[in-house]
């Protein structure tokens, strides 16, 4: 019995999903659960087992294709009475919506016009002449065109054949423009062959469309503010030397990230998201790390952050960012998160104006730490600092909690003793 495969909802209502790589191929035998194909969604790459066991029949999507929640993917021949388990699958999947992303650039052969006879005038016209293609009788005949000498030395200096060139001067004669209008022509093709299209879709495409409807849906604010960190850099050398740590990467991030949570349950209200019914105050603070992937930007968390030690959370950051990178985040992963940094100092920038998470009302940048001087008891000293950029949603957060949430993370940085004491 032939048994199709349909691609299932792998997430929170996505709609399509493209084919990374298939496992099998047409003739192979394969088990219940064994994987037979991966998956791009907009969230995340999916690994998606065999509900049969049987002989693959057929493959009806290729790698590379983008292809609708509830299509056959694959047709196994099942090799028992009946299938051991069933596709979680909706019989009618969302209508999936077109998104158009770009023009591509359609190119075609210009037309000539065709040329007049300059018969009756009485002028004698100089011409220029150039063998043509036979004809039908095998006879070769040849082309006169009209055009002045500075004209004609023009073309030769371009290199430009006038007998290719559409006349527009009188009686068909050919201008300066005309030859300075066919020789860029044949440049143009040149400069479209140097362009690469790279689709977009999965991560990016996702990506992108929550972007746009963050940016223009909540009225986004970004406070700013510089701190002294060498506390906090000289606690992260001290960590790496505890034994608790061993094995785990310690990074200044991993104080910002405990310094932004414990801020946060400090300041509850900040925490929240808005709908147009409500605002709902989250209880949990759910940590989102944006990470920057060859499939694009995407934020996986932490959640319940504020549960976990130092050493914990510091595991949970490694984790989630190294199986970001590698695309295997679970959707679940993927969403849900309350509150976001975005470590820009990684690339040597200072500050940014970061854009929240749909869903979220705050993500915090997190720029370089450099030696910068610095005022000490009245005195001028190098220390380590950095800049920190808070966007909030000002529908959720005003202005005053917006900087009280900036002022206490600042104050943690600059004292790592404070995360103690506020925690």
């Amino acid at each position: 019995m032939k048994r199709d495969f349909k691609l299932p909802d792998v997430g929170e209502g996505l709609t399509e999903a493209e084919i990374v790589r298939w496992h099998v191929a047409v003739g192979d035998t394969v088990k219940v659960n064994q994987i037979v194909v991966e998956i791009e969604t907009a969230k995340a790459v999916v690994e998606l087992p065999s509900p049969f066991e049987g002989e693959v029949a057929a493959i009806l999507a290729a790698e590379g294709e983008t292809v609708d929640v509830g299509r056959v993917i694959i047709t196994v021949d099942d090799a028992t009475e009946e299938a051991l388990t069933e596709s979680l699958v909706p019989e009618e999947p969302q209508k999936r919506e077109p998104v158009l992303v770009g023009y591509g650039v359609k190119q075609g052969p210009s037309k000539r016009r065709a040329r007049k006879g300059h018969a009756g005038s009485g002028i004698p016209a100089p011409a220029q002449e150039k063998p043509a293609r036979s004809g039908s009788n095998g006879s070769a005949h040849r082309v006169a065109v009209l055009a002045k000498p500075p004209v004609r030395k023009l073309a030769k200096d371009l290199g430009v054949d006038l007998a290719d060139v559409a006349p527009s001067g009188p009686n068909g004669s050919i201008t300066r423009d005309d030859v300075l209008a066919a020789q860029v022509a044949p440049v143009v093709p040149l400069v479209v062959e140097e362009q690469e299209l790279i689709p977009v879709r999965g991560v990016r495409k996702a990506t992108a469309a929550a972007m746009v409807a963050s940016a223009f849906t909540a009225p986004h604010v970004t406070e700013f503010l510089q701190v002294d960190v060498t506390e906090t850099m000289n606690a992260v050398r001290r960590l790496r030397e505890q034994p608790d740590f061993a094995g785990v990467k310690v990074s200044p991030l991993l104080l910002v990230a405990k310094a932004l949570v414990t801020a946060m349950k400090r300041h509850p209200h900040a925490n929240s998201a808005w709908t147009d019914e409500a605002i709902i105050l989250k209880k949990s603070v759910n940590l989102g790390i944006a990470a920057a992937t060859e499939r694009g930007l995407i934020v996986p968390n932490v959640k319940d952050a504020q549960a976990l030690s130092l050493v914990d959370l510091a595991r949970a950051l490694n984790d989630l960012t190294d199986r970001a990178r590698a695309g295997r985040c679970t959707p679940a992963e993927l969403t849900g998160g309350t509150v976001t940094i975005t470590n820009v100092g990684v690339f040597g920038i200072d500050a940014g104006t970061p854009i929240l998470n749909p869903g979220e009302s705050a993500i915090l940048a997190f720029g370089q730490i450099r030696d910068m001087p610095w005022v000490v008891d009245g005195q001028i000293v190098v220390r380590k600092v950095t800049t920190l950029a808070l966007s909030f949603d000002h529908r959720v957060i005003d202005g005053e909690l917006g900087s009280y949430v900036l002022r206490d993370v600042g104050a943690m940085l600059e004292d790592p003793l404070r995360m103690l004491a506020w925690a």
